[in-house]
């Protein structure tokens, strides 16, 4: 059996960054393509071939995708990325988490 990581609410972007996306990263969005469009988060043993099979194939699309897409962009950075998205953040839902579990 294998295993999945956890649930995330977002298919994060993974085109046009240095270094480029790598084969786990490309993985972990069709896993979490596969959940969404499946609504499992976890499939049964009944379902468990039907789902690693879809998996497969979105890995396969996304990386022939992500390999033949083309921009005179600059790449983006990660770091500059996952910042950028922590003030988004700060606006959208506030700078403390109110009732939280300490």
């Amino acid at each position: 059996m294998r295993s999945y990581p956890g649930m995330c609410r977002n298919i994060k972007t993974l085109y046009n960054f240095a270094p480029p996306a790598t084969d786990d990263e490309i993985r972990a969005s069709a896993i979490q393509f596969v959940r969404k469009l499946s609504g499992f988060t976890h499939p049964s043993k009944a379902n468990e071939a039907a789902f690693d099979h879809a998996v497969d194939h979105v890995t396969d699309a996304a990386r022939e995708l992500l390999q033949s897409l083309v921009t005179n962009a600059p790449s983006r950075n990660r770091e500059e990325e996952a910042r950028k998205a922590k003030e988004r953040s700060k606006i959208r839902f506030g700078s403390g988490v109110k009732g939280a579990l300490r």
